[in-house]
């Protein structure tokens, strides 16, 4: 019989010490690192079992690991170990059930002493019970017992894992319905069974969790969002809630089941897969903050405040069943509530449906009412369903059929709520699995409509519960000892380790501290410590898994019909899971030989536009992470499957996916071309031909996929010519080369035109980039220097005039700020001069005290500091606030000591902050703003009437507030008074970003409801409504008569405030557009995506056109500042920038003003970039500052000063 207890896992703080943000080693108490897998039974070298699932350690631990000073406190709540379980998804869609203890243990020393961390510190750890039997209650009790046991202070007869290891290998799975298992942990006795499988599918959780968190009303809302198959989020502070409720929903929707993503606890930093297209079934800790994710269309659940929102109607159900099911779910619930006006004698028997629950605690005939409660719901609702089953090639079911009888029945028109649930995945694999299937003889649904028709009740459709179960008992014979020897341990002990584990383990340590080990060898690389056939045997066993999954998904994917969408079908979503999932890169290396294997069987590699679509964004997806781990070996066959593969357009042209992949970075990294040239010299069968013709036939093949991907002539040619400067060919090859490299861009130019898509710098990475850190405008050529053409530097041999050729390819055209060679070929001496003065070090310092994700970041203006410091150049502070309630004061002038003061008093996320000269003012997710003393840092007031989280604040003068907020309302407040004033502005949706003008009095703001409404304050008025958006609006921008939006819908709008006019759309953008700027000196507008583009337009002709793209930045752009002569910019993927406009001096230009729509801007500084995602943004032009605020609590602060 197969075992009930899989494995026992411990995980935690390992031997490789990472933060949640991949940094390696330590780096203190107030981050959160990556958990990792200690000890297991059975053992890591088991060959009878697969090992378990290689995302365990972050799921069970789903905040990360945390360090302390101290251990269990009694009375520290936050202190006592966590019990809740958990529920994993594998790709066949089977469960793995797993009970988890969470509690602090003492670090090991020798960690400790690694990694210099402070001696008798604790950690997290974890200790899991992994099963298939949907079980929690004996998960739970086992689990408790183990952990009870080893801390008991009279210990246990056996060693704890002498213990774990019987449990695990003797207690057998029970049969359904026949037999009870009997077993004991030390002196406590314990059994397990598992129903029949004819009745309700097995069930050990209580509903009482899901009726207790919300209402009837909010219940039948989540129910009916679970049926039509919505993007769900449950919300809430415990993590066994989470799983229990997420448990519970999916067995009130049987017979059917939930097809799509499910993940009832999601860790920590897997929190933007929210973001994901498909349909899904998430738990976040109510703690996570996701400020900044789209949440568009997902039903948000507060199983805390009895809540759910979303921004999609989600249609409800129809009458009569809805007021049925109401009814029913109410009785039950509140039977006496109920029946109150029944009478209670002279009527003999009892007229109350669920009398045997009254007055009586929630127990298993409540769980089972509920649940028929439910399934008679679905008997109603598809009432004589079976009539409509047509099993034809086309279609299984006959749903316009089904639904004209629906109609006629009940004599209303056909219902969306019903129409939307007979096209879920659900309905039609509940038809599917109906249709000749063993299951069709214990359809508990279609018995149920039977029984209603013969006038039975529905309990007559459930197994006699009366058969008596066979009862085996499990016993260890090692515990009944005459023994008096106790084990009790101070700490969870370890497993015995073999000694290649422990070798391992000090090999890791010892390279880490950076000494030598006992035996004298020298220190290795953690990643090298595995034997060559262990990573192999490792590798294959988890490739084979995932490779046998994708391989069915694919071939599910190249089913999609003309109808379907492909970015929203359940194999692209599984296949994209698979791909970001794993560490190890499997997934996506195994989606690249999945295609390689269908190439190989002869399938002629033709697409559907719905096929094109999926394939193209899970490929640039598998090759991202494949970058990211500098797997090139994925990369380059990734490059190859996508030139076989196409799709015919309109002209029955052929359209490779190759040339949609041009906007990935990795194509700028020349030891990427040179690495696959090697590659292919390598893997060439005709070895023996001459050394040229061999070099030639593989650089005509890198050049031809340069060509498919697009890549400009210029830079293909770059990077053609120092591959084959490596392998010393002659000039008649290269004259070959250069001929063809041209005749096949422009046939590609003649098939599909010069490709117009951004190239990202890989610079930040400290990667070789064949082209410079900023580009042109779309479809701008790099200009050829004066000098040497190229025909002259292809025939020389000197190093000189090829390394200034290949130089050439990485020159801004239109402003370059590198110094040009003479005529000799050596620098200016001006030119030198020049960029001396510009090698100033950057100072860039990481501002450390939030214990949480920084979600909100204010930069004072000078004239706020002049009470406190005087007007010193270096005066300014910084305000953050963050998900740990918390406002902190920032002064970069005193290094070493930045933080100022620390403001409580908020009880939510802080999400905005403003301040004048005496005060500062912040706005949280509770709904409040507070008002503070700047030079005391007391809380003056508490301004409360918005009832939504808190958006913008802004300070106006005479000591007035406007704040916006999510409940749609702009509201004035007297700080002086504690009173509202006015509300300014109501609107439909969400208010995301408002400006104020306080020389003029006029007041802008927008948000959801996709238009931008202004106000003039001073005369109490709504002025103009602008409309034209079609999506909501994030981002505003207004300078005088000019006001500039950006909308999700990847436009942005230039509007005349006077007149009410849009007088241009900016359209360039491949996401919504996050944040807009005017520069005022050169009358441009300059616009920051979540596609990572910076576009400056020129409106200085009366017209309006895109003249630079900056490309630097390889994530969202969230802010933008530009002054006179100094713009700021700062991105999602903690990269910035620092851009100059250099001043007219006499003879230092030769143009008569400053150059138009951003083309004067030189970029001036961007500092190295480090892996955090960052929320915030804020730039201080004045004393070139920028500060970022990330998810990790971390402010990092860039100081860019310099002297003019």
């Amino acid at each position: 019989m197969a075992p009930i207890f899989e494995y026992f896992i411990v995980c935690g703080i390992g031997s490789d010490i990472r933060t949640l943000d991949e940094n390696k080693g330590f780096h203190g108490t107030g981050f959160r690192y990556l958990p990792s897998l200690l000890d297991q039974f059975p053992p890591f070298n088991h060959t009878l079992y697969h090992p378990p699932p290689p995302q365990l350690p972050t799921c069970v631990l789903p905040a990360g690991v945390e360090f302390y000073p101290s251990g269990f406190d009694s009375k520290d709540p936050s202190t006592h170990p966590r019990s809740y379980p958990i529920v994993l998804t594998e790709g066949d869609g089977s469960k793995i059930y797993v009970s988890c203890i969470a509690f602090r243990d003492p670090v090991e020393d020798d960690i400790l002493e690694a990694y210099r961390i402070p001696s008798n510190s604790y950690a997290d750890k974890c200790i899991c019970l992994v099963s298939r039997l949907p079980s929690f209650g004996v998960l739970r009790c086992v689990l408790e017992e183990i952990f009870a046991l080893c801390f008991s202070p009279t210990g246990g007869c056996k060693p704890l894992w002498d213990v774990i290891a019987f449990l695990v290998s003797n207690v057998p799975l029970p049969t359904p319905g026949k037999a009870r298992i009997l077993f004991s942990v030390e002196n406590c006795l314990l059994s397990v069974d598992a129903p029949s499988k004819e009745g309700l599918p097995h069930a050990d959780i209580s509903f009482q969790s899901l009726v207790q968190c919300l209402d009837v009303d909010n219940l039948i809302k989540l129910f009916t969002a679970v049926l039509l198959e919505r993007r769900i989020l449950l919300r809430s502070n415990k993590y066994s809630l989470l799983t229990l409720v997420s448990e519970a929903i999916c067995h009130l929707i049987y017979p059917f089941r939930w097809q799509h993503v499910y993940i009832p606890l999601l860790f920590f930093s897997g929190v933007e897969y929210i973001d994901a297209p498909t349909p899904y079934m998430m738990g976040l800790h109510s703690g996570v903050d996701t400020y900044g994710l789209s949440m568009d269309g997902v039903v948000i659940v507060d199983l805390e405040h009895n809540r759910i929102t979303t921004t999609e109607e989600i249609p409800p159900i129809p009458e009569p069943e809805l007021s049925f099911l109401r009814g029913e779910i109410l009785e039950l619930l509140y039977p006496n509530i109920v029946a109150i006006d029944q009478l209670t004698l002279g009527l003999g028997k009892s007229t109350q449906k669920y009398s045997g629950c009254v007055s009586r605690s929630w127990d298993e005939e409540h769980n089972l009412q509920l649940r028929l409660i439910f399934l008679k719901f679905f008997a109603s609702i598809l009432s004589g369903y079976r009539n409509f089953v047509e099993n034809t090639a086309t279609h299984v079911f006959n749903n316009q059929a089904f639904l004209k009888k629906r109609s006629r029945s009940t004599n209303q028109p056909p219902d969306p709520m019903i129409s939307q649930f007979l096209e879920s995945q659900g309905f039609m694999d509940y038809i599917e699995r109906s249709i000749g299937s063993e299951e069709n003889n214990n359809n508990l649904l279609d018995k149920l409509q039977d029984a209603i028709g013969r006038g039975q009740t529905p309990e007559s459709i459930l197994p006699s519960s009366h058969i008596e179960a066979e009862i085996i008992t499990i016993s260890d014979p090692a515990e009944i000892s005459d023994s008096e020897t106790r084990y009790t341990y101070n700490r969870f002990p370890m497993n015995v380790r073999t000694e290649e584990q422990e070798e391992k383990r000090k090999q890791i340590l010892v390279a880490v501290s950076g000494a030598e080990d006992l035996s004298g060898k020298p220190s290795v690389d953690p990643g090298e410590s595995l034997s060559p056939r262990e990573r192999a045997a490792e590798r294959e066993r988890m490739f084979l898994d995932i490779q046998v999954k994708l391989q069915r998904l694919w071939l599910g994917l190249l089913k999609l019909g003309a109808t379907d969408d492909p970015l929203l079908s359940f194999e692209y979503g599984t296949i994209l899971a698979l791909i970001e999932s794993d560490a190890e890169g499997i997934g996506g290396s195994g989606f690249v030989e999945c295609i390689r294997e269908h190439i190989s069987t002869g399938w002629t590699c033709q697409l559907t536009d719905e096929q094109f679509i999926a394939v193209k964004e899970l490929l640039k997806t598998a090759i991202t992470r494949a970058t990211s781990r500098s797997n090139m070996s994925t990369i380059r066959d990734a490059l190859e499957v996508s030139a076989e593969m196409y799709k015919k357009d309109v002209n029955n042209v052929s359209d490779y996916i190759e040339r949609h992949l041009l906007p990935l970075p990795i194509w700028e990294d020349i030891r990427f071309w040179e690495g696959y040239a090697e590659y292919l010299l390598e893997q060439s069968s005709n070895k023996s031909s001459n050394y040229a013709t061999l070099v030639m036939t593989q650089l005509i093949t890198v050049a031809s996929h340069l060509a498919g991907l697009g890549l400009a002539e210029a830079d293909a040619w770059c990077i053609i010519e120092t591959i084959a400067e490596k392998n010393n060919i002659g000039y008649k090859q290269y004259i070959q080369l250069r001929g063809y490299l041209s005749r096949i861009h422009h046939l590609r130019v003649g098939y599909w035109g010069i490709s117009s898509v951004k190239a990202q710098s890989l610079s930040s990475s400290g990667l070789q980039s064949p082209r410079s850190q900023d580009v042109t405008g779309d479809g701008q050529q790099p200009t050829e220097a004066s000098g040497r053409s190229w025909v002259h530097s292809m025939f020389s041999r000197d190093t000189t005039s090829r390394a200034n050729s290949f130089s050439r390819v990485r020159k801004w055209a239109s402003d370059s700020t590198a110094p040009a060679p003479s005529e000799n070929g050596t620098p200016r001496k001006q030119d030198v001069l020049s960029v001396g003065q510009k090698k100033i070090q950057t100072n860039l310092r990481i501002l450390r005290g939030h214990s949480g994700a920084i979600t909100a970041l204010h930069c004072v203006t000078r004239r706020e500091v002049w009470d406190l410091l005087g007007d010193r150049e270096d005066a300014g502070f910084f305000m953050s606030g963050s998900t740990d309630c918390t406002v902190k004061i920032w002064d970069p002038s005193v290094r070493g000591s930045e933080l100022r003061a620390t403001l409580k008093g908020h009880t939510g996320t802080v999400r905005a902050i403003s301040s004048d000269r005496t005060r500062v003012i912040s706005g949280s997710d509770d709904q409040a703003i507070l008002v503070w003393d700047k030079q005391t840092f007391q809380l003056l007031e508490e301004l409360k009437g918005h009832n939504g989280q808190i958006s913008r604040v802004t300070m106006l003068s005479g000591e007035r507030v406007l704040t916006s907020s999510h409940d749609g309302t702009v509201k004035m407040w007297d700080v002086r008074t504690d009173t509202c004033v006015a509300t300014v502005g109501r609107f439909t949706g969400a208010v995301l970003c408002m400006e104020y003008d306080d020389a003029t009095g006029m007041l802008v703001a927008a948000g959801r409801d996709t238009s931008a409404n202004i106000w003039d304050i001073r005369a109490g008025k709504q002025i103009q409504k602008l409309t034209g958006h079609t999506k909501w609006i994030r981002s505003l921008r207004m300078v005088g008569d000019t006001l500039i939006t950006g909308s999700d819908d990847w436009t942005a709008r230039m509007w005349s405030v006077s007149r009410g006019t849009c007088d241009a759309v900016l359209a360039c953008h491949g996401g919504p557009i996050l944040s807009t700027e005017y520069s005022v000196s050169d009358k441009g507008v300059i616009t920051g995506s979540s596609d990572g583009l910076v576009r400056f337009w020129d409106t200085a002709e009366g017209s309006i056109r895109c003249v630079k793209n900056l490309t630097i930045h390889g994530a969202a752009i969230l802010s933008i500042n530009a002054g006179e002569h100094w713009l700021g910019i700062g991105a999602a993927d903690n990269s910035m920038s620092l851009f100059h406009r250099p001043q007219e001096r006499l003879g230092g230009f030769s143009g008569t003003g400053p150059k138009p729509g951003g083309s004067g801007w030189q970029l001036y500084r961007t500092p190295q970039k480090t892996a955090a995602i960052v929320r915030c943004v804020a730039l201080d032009l004045e004393r070139k500052r920028i500060c970022s605020g990330g998810r990790n609590g971390l402010l990092r602060l860039w100081d860019a000063t310099i002297n003019i």
